[in-house]
């Protein structure tokens, strides 16, 4: 059965964005103002880079947040977690920066988290000198290699990416051998239940394990079985997650589907809110007192309205001028 990476990586970062910038770019987490949500923009960073050669990466990630210093209302954060050494990464990173930037005409802080096995391969700056000009790009990497023989630090931590470093490093290193990766899920388990987590972020943690350190079926009802016990033990029972194993058994297909069409729409329309939310306090700072014809064409936006205003926003003279952007 292949390992998946890019499931849980892209639903723990999304989850857990604050925590994922405090544990692997503790210096960025710390100029974020995290009163005001940050916004992932993915069909957005789709549309900047659909032409552009990819390679072989986990997750890529576009994230609208606004810092504590007030230099700037708002700025994006490019995210990128790389699966696999490639020569062509830092200068990606860079065609990627400067074509955001081109679309949207504000700072980008392009991050990269190297989850590859090569310990020597650190790609950090893409740059150029001609004729006396100076290009390139010099950005963050966090490697998750570096963790490695570092359980005990990361057992301590209560960051809960802490808790997917290690899924991780233990994934790699138990490649190929189902009994090593039996006992290195259990043990992180177990780690789980000690931590003392609120109910739901144990729920959400159970899922990343599930989806990253898959196991044969045998061995996943075991480890069900394991935990039940376990559960029963410290009288303090868990909605355990091993929804894999449950629609492999065709059971619960229905509320299965139910969820994620729910979550779905859900997220979506949080997006929208979010989007509107940011642009209200755009127009707010450029032009005053947002007058309440423009609150309510902000409330019932699409998505792509949203998208003109917001770039209408940085340049147009007047509030009417924003909204006829779109026609209205």
């Amino acid at each position: 059965m292949p390992d998946d990476y890019d499931s849980p990586w892209k639903e723990v970062i999304e989850r857990y964005f604050c925590d994922f910038l405090h544990f692997y770019f503790p210096h960025a987490h710390a100029q974020v103002d995290w009163s005001e949500p940050p916004l992932f923009l993915e069909q957005e960073l789709r549309a900047v880079v659909q032409d552009a050669e990819l390679g072989t990466r986990f997750v890529d990630k576009l994230v609208r947040v606004t810092l504590r210093d007030g230099d700037a209302e708002w700025i994006y954060v490019h995210l990128e977690v790389q699966g696999s050494a490639q020569e062509s990464f830092a200068e990606r990173m860079f065609v990627y920066n400067y074509r955001l930037y081109d679309r949207y005409h504000v700072p980008i802080a392009s991050l990269a988290v190297l989850a590859d096995e090569q310990a020597n391969w650190r790609p950090a700056v893409f740059a150029y000198d001609v004729l006396g000009c100076h290009m390139g790009i010099r950005f963050p990497v966090a490697k998750l290699l570096d963790w490695t023989s570092s359980e005990t630090r990361l057992a301590d931590s209560a960051n809960p990416f802490a808790v997917v470093t290690l899924a991780h490093l233990a994934t790699r290193a138990t490649r190929g051998d189902p009994s090593a990766r039996y006992a290195a899920k259990w043990a992180l388990v177990k780690d789980l239940y000690r931590r003392g987590w609120e109910r739901k972020q144990v729920i959400d943690l159970m899922k990343i394990l599930d989806w990253m350190m898959r196991l044969p079926k045998d061995l996943a009802q075991a480890l069900r079985q394991d935990m039940q016990t376990l559960e029963e033990e410290m009288g303090k029972p868990y909605v355990t997650s091993f929804e894999r194993l449950a629609i492999e058994e065709g059971m619960a297909m229905g509320i299965q589907q139910g969820m994620q069409q729910g979550m779905q729409q859900g997220m979506q329309q949080g997006r929208l809110a979010g989007e509107a939310h940011l642009l209200v306090r755009q127009l707010a700072r450029r032009f005053g007192e947002v007058p309440p014809w423009a609150l309510s064409q902000l409330q019932a936006a699409s998505e792509s309205e949203l998208e003109v205003w917001g770039e209408a926003v940085l340049s147009a003279a007047s509030i009417e001028a924003v909204f006829s952007a779109a026609g209205h």
